[in-house]
């Protein structure tokens, strides 16, 4: 199991990205949580098997419609979520 937190810059706000994020997750076995960020950027923090976080993460930046609103990413590896289930829009 790892973990990764993701900030995503771009025009990432009101264009519904927490909600497809969301949605994404489920065709994952991953759990962890989205949020907005005061700045515009969106951060996320998602738990899974390597190679399900990986995918998860590239499916969002490369293949999603998302990937027209995203200018920049960082991702950098954190501390496994505790307790962590399903994914979840923090507000």
């Amino acid at each position: 199991m790892i973990a990764k937190r993701v900030i995503f810059e771009g025009r990432v706000q009101g264009v519904g990205f927490r909600y497809t994020v969301k949605d994404l997750a489920r065709g994952f076995e991953v759990c962890g949580w989205v949020k907005n960020l005061p700045d515009g950027s969106v951060e996320m923090q998602v738990t899974g098997e390597a190679g399900e976080v990986e995918a998860f993460i590239r499916e969002i930046v490369v293949e999603s419609p998302l990937a027209r609103h995203i200018k920049n990413h960082h991702a950098g590896r954190i501390p496994p979520l505790d307790g962590c289930t399903g994914f979840r829009i923090e507000r």
